[in-house]
């Protein structure tokens, strides 16, 4: 049964380590559940299971909340909201919703409008509005362009408290590029409600890490975007996320050619010329949204972008294996098997 259809099901695996007396701390706490359209993989250390096993529900329910009202294309908020825009009137957008809203406004802005969230619509018209992988040629190039013509931005948005409005009834927002961050980050503070210190959350590589994993940093590996296993790991800090934005999971293929789902607002088009960029930050929304910028910006425009975003961790890997970066992430990544042949690091940021 494909990923995608195992959503609804939220299938709950939960494997318990525990400590030789009852109530002790445990010395692992593992949970997994699928969400998102991936496999979220919950480590606790440090604490009693039973106190584990209530923090990792908490996280469920949010989850579970989340996949429900931030889904683009499926029934719930914001599809609803989406439908508002069309007709130009305020639609109330609850406070599980708006912060998502106000931050990828200000996070469109510092990415000089390469993350943008407004493009639904191309994203539907490319096919990536399902939980299938999409067949068949791409769409006429006069349907792109016509939806480009319209230019919708984040700025169209009009927000009065805790309504909403678009001046441009080509706004369409789908949060794919920005939503995974965003709730392991929120997955994060809710584990620490909990008094949870020591934890990592995992969604399909994407991951944001608390304290440590018994006294040391949580080591994590970089997928190589070309399916040759690892690329690289490091060592991810109490409060830090790591974010990969890539072309090697959700793509469609025609004759040969394949389309990337990471379009970009400026053409319509799919991104072809960066395989994957991943971003270090202790903010999981912010580096979801520069990891998918970057991958716009292309391997010749990555460093003012990242400049501007306010970044200090950011690797970049092109189609033919070339790996860009900025000092400080050379400085951590611990290449994994053969290095790659062509390394260019940045200026400081």
């Amino acid at each position: 049964m494909p990923l995608a259809r195992k959503l609804h099901r939220l299938v709950l695996i939960s494997l318990v380590s525990l400590a030789a007396a009852c109530g002790a701390p445990s010395s692992e706490y593992r949970q997994s559940l699928h969400i998102f359209g991936t496999l979220v993989d919950l480590k606790i250390r440090g604490v009693e299971a039973d106190r584990a096993a209530r923090a990792a529900a908490a996280v469920e329910k949010d989850f579970q909340r989340m996949h429900r009202d931030w889904h683009a294309w499926k029934p719930g908020e914001l599809s609803r909201l989406n439908q508002g825009f069309a007709t130009g009137g305020y639609r109330k957008a609850s406070p599980f919703l708006l912060p998502l809203i106000t931050r990828s406004q200000a996070l469109y802005r510092q990415s000089e409008e390469l993350f943008n969230p407004a493009i639904g619509k191309l994203i539907a018209l490319w096919g990536f509005h399902s939980d299938e992988l999409p067949s068949g040629p791409p769409p006429p190039p006069e349907a792109i362009a016509a939806l480009v013509r319209q230019a919708p931005g984040m700025d169209d948005l009009e927000i009065s408290g805790d309504r909403v409005r678009s001046r441009n009834p080509a706004v369409s927002l789908d949060f794919g590029g920005f939503a995974k961050g965003y709730a392991l980050g929120i997955a994060i503070r809710r584990l620490r409600e909990f008094g949870v210190e020591n934890a990592i959350v995992n969604a399909g590589g994407d991951l944001c890490a608390s304290g440590s994993h018994g006294g040391r940093p949580w080591r994590i590996g970089v997928r190589h975007p070309q399916g040759r296993g690892l690329l690289a790991s490091v060592d991810v800090q109490n409060g830090e996320c790591v974010l990969t934005s890539g072309n090697y999971e959700r793509y469609r293929e025609h004759d040969g050619i394949r389309y990337p789902h990471i379009i970009d607002p400026r053409d319509g088009r799919p991104v072809e010329h960066i395989a994957s960029a991943t971003v270090i930050d202790s903010d999981g929304g912010k580096a979801d949204a520069a990891a998918t910028a970057l991958t716009v910006a292309g391997p010749d425009a990555w460093y003012p972008i990242a400049k501007r975003m306010g970044l200090k961790y950011v690797m970049l890997v092109d189609e033919a294996g070339t790996v860009y970066m900025n000092p400080a992430m050379a400085a951590r990544m611990d290449f994994q098997g053969q290095k790659p042949e062509r390394i260019f690091i940045s200026p400081p940021l």
